[in-house]
């Protein structure tokens, strides 16, 4: 089994790798849970907008695994911040997902027509109603995470965004730690760019691991950070928690952070918030 760190934010202790399921539904969504658990990760994510809640809460408990021993993470979707439509979006994902309590709930994007001291009320009271055992927030820009840290009376746990060599996050990396929040990572693998890339699969033979490893192991490596790769594959569910028994040079490290690039962002809509400028 392998031993993956955990990342500690404010009483909330995190697997730093988890399965996303983004994409994922049906049987497919099902079995893959089931393959992650049997291969030793204890951390889940999906979201109210994935539409597989009910798959993911069944390969929960298909999977045998203890409920205590799982950290299972969903997201409220945009439209529902409201005061009472996040509150009742959380007892939803509940019910659709057979818990009893949530480990993570997250506002999965901001928006720009619902107050954002609303939304964050309105999440923290989802934690001191027992709904959820810590709250956080998904692609939060700098200015945007400050804001909520002021107004927010329980403590905000995590900032999960798109994060992968070709996008420079330091800004949000920088404020993340700063607060002593852990930054998760999605789309790690760049969508599948990063592993046919030559420089990463030539630092991946030198340590006898896959690009994607190494691509993982570079998250981790990091302080505070969490990488949540999705994949309905058994076999890449299983090479992609396989990251701990080995680590990247310092070299290795510089080579994979100097990758970014100005266009480097992969998921953006036009109701998006005003992303921090590379460093």
């Amino acid at each position: 089994m392998p031993d993956v760190p955990l990342v500690e934010s404010h009483g909330a202790k995190i697997p730093a790798i988890g399965l996303g399921t983004w994409q994922l539904s049906g049987e497919t969504c099902t079995r893959a849970v089931i393959a992650a658990l049997e291969y030793g990760y204890r951390h889940v994510d999906t979201a109210k907008m994935y539409r597989n809640e009910a798959e993911v809460g069944q390969g929960l408990k298909s999977g045998g695994v203890p409920r205590d021993e799982v950290f299972v993470t969903t997201k409220v979707w945009r439209d529902d911040l409201n005061d009472g439509d996040l509150q009742r979006s959380a007892e939803g994902s509940l019910k659709r997902l057979g818990l009893d309590k949530l480990d993570l709930l997250l506002i999965h994007w901001p928006n720009r027509d619902i107050p954002l001291q609303e939304s964050i009320k309105a999440l923290c009271e989802t934690r001191s109603h027992g709904l959820t055992r810590h709250i956080g927030v998904s692609n939060f820009p700098v200015a945007l995470l400050e804001q909520a840290l002021a107004v927010a009376t329980e403590p905000i746990v995590t900032n999960q965004c798109e994060y992968h060599p070709w996008l420079d996050q330091t800004k949000v990396l920088a404020a993340c730690r700063k607060h002593a929040i852990a930054f998760t990572s999605y789309c790690p693998l760049g969508r599948g760019e990063g592993p046919r890339d030559p420089a990463i699969r030539k630092i991946a033979e030198a340590h006898g691991k896959t690009p994607s490893q190494a691509l993982l192991r570079w998250h981790v490596q990091q302080p505070h950070v969490i990488a949540i790769p999705r994949s309905g594959t058994p076999a890449h569910i299983r090479e992609n928690i396989g990251i701990t028994d080995f680590e990247l040079t310092p070299d290795d490290m510089r080579a994979i952070s100097g990758m970014a690039r100005d266009d480097g962002r992969i998921v953006d809509f036009d109701w998006a918030p005003d992303w921090d400028k590379a460093a």
